[in-house]
């Protein structure tokens, strides 16, 4: 299991992107014990940015005894999780080509269109720690 990759998933499942420590670990306990596939998954993720380094790239910032994603590192799991078209070149932008949005970007008149994100069925396990989370943040 890649720890970095993990991280980024575990708290861009949060609705905010920030998750306490507790949280973060129990998550990760319960990936890291779901079989070969998550641990094969995250490896081939981090296949595709071989210089991943989440803390000194901003991708997440610590704070309030806890970890939040980063606007920069929602784009770089983003690149991590963009499948390639069969013509399209395997070879991914640097991470640190990816820039933070400016206030002016995301202000922008333009409607943006969300990525359209592939659903995968999860565990009993995996959904009640959600739904745990989800009605702990209500």
């Amino acid at each position: 299991m890649n720890f970095q990759v993990t991280v980024l998933k575990v708290l861009v499942s949060y609705p905010d992107g920030f998750a306490v420590m507790e949280d973060i670990k129990r998550d990760m306990a319960i990936l890291a014990t779901s079989g070969r596939d998550w641990a094969e998954r995250t490896k081939r993720l981090a296949a595709r940015v071989p210089d991943l380094d989440i803390f000194s790239q901003g991708l997440i910032e610590r704070m309030n005894g806890g970890w939040r994603i980063t606007d920069k590192g929602r784009a770089v799991l983003e690149i991590m999780e963009a499948r390639p078209a069969p013509a399209q070149a395997t070879e991914l932008p640097d991470v640190r080509a990816v820039e933070e949005p400016t206030p002016a970007t995301t202000l922008s008149p333009m409607p943006s269109i969300a990525p359209v994100r592939r659903t995968r069925k999860r565990s009993r396990r995996q959904r009640d720690a959600v739904r745990r989370r989800q009605a702990a943040a209500s």
